[in-house]
């Protein structure tokens, strides 16, 4: 085997051992914002769903209320029939893209072939030759999920978070679990709080102050596939 392949194939295995390892530290960031005046306990903390007329037979809402079900549950939440509940819940949800443009470098090599890459060569992979720059576009999601809580004996509103994040994942159905980790992460907050959640992203790893760990979990199979905001 010649120095160039042995070169060649040490910077490959490189390449793969750092892909590895970045993989390890991805995240699902989130930017969760709260306004609050909770004063519930624990024993009080039963609940129902609500929606609005047109929203009855909304399989996609059903799906999120199933995921939001599972983390106030972790919170001690109760789910109980409408006329039993101290507390209603009600969900908006969306999904929004745009286009980002970012300046790729693009490197120039004046010498092809059996000269370049050699491994004593000084100036590297690119030469002494600085890169020039190009545009590219892409497209990125936002991921919106609100919850909203209120008593149900007299409307008055006592808890509202907002979970939002950006990715390029197209799917909202993919995207909720986190946004519902997130947004339930600490409750409750401060009224006027606004803080950042990292979860590992397919839940693996420990956790740390700023991270919650996510289970696994896997949208029901009657959720709608394309998205829509719910008001």
């Amino acid at each position: 085997m010649n120095i160039d392949r042995w070169t060649r194939r040490v910077a490959l295995l490189f390449v793969a051992l750092t892909a590895l390892l970045s993989g390890c530290t991805t995240y699902v960031t989130t930017q969760v914002t709260a306004f609050s005046d909770w004063s519930g306990s624990d024993a009080t903390r039963t609940y129902a769903f609500t929606r609005h007329e047109d929203q009855k037979n909304n399989l996609e809402l059903s799906a999120y209320e199933r995921i939001v079900a599972n983390e106030l549950a972790l919170h001690a939440f109760r789910e109980v029939s409408h006329d039993d509940a101290r507390y209603l819940v009600e969900l908006a949800y969306g999904i929004r893209s745009d286009i980002v443009t970012v300046a790729q470098p693009v490197y120039y090599n004046p010498w092809p072939g059996p000269y370049w890459g050699r491994p004593f060569d000084m100036w590297g992979p690119w030469g002494p030759f600085p890169a020039t720059y190009v545009n590219q576009s892409y497209p990125v999601f936002t991921h919106l999920l609100g919850i909203r809580i209120t008593e149900r004996a007299s409307g008055r509103e006592v808890y509202n978070v907002t979970a939002r994040n950006v990715s390029e994942e197209s799917s909202l159905v993919r995207a909720m679990p986190y946004l519902a980790r997130s947004a339930l992460a600490d409750f409750p907050l401060a009224n006027g709080a606004v803080h950042t959640v990292k979860i590992p992203l397919g839940g693996g790893g420990g956790a740390d102050a700023n991270e919650v760990s996510l289970p696994a979990a896997t949208p029901p199979a009657g959720a709608a596939s394309a998205p829509k905001a719910a008001q």
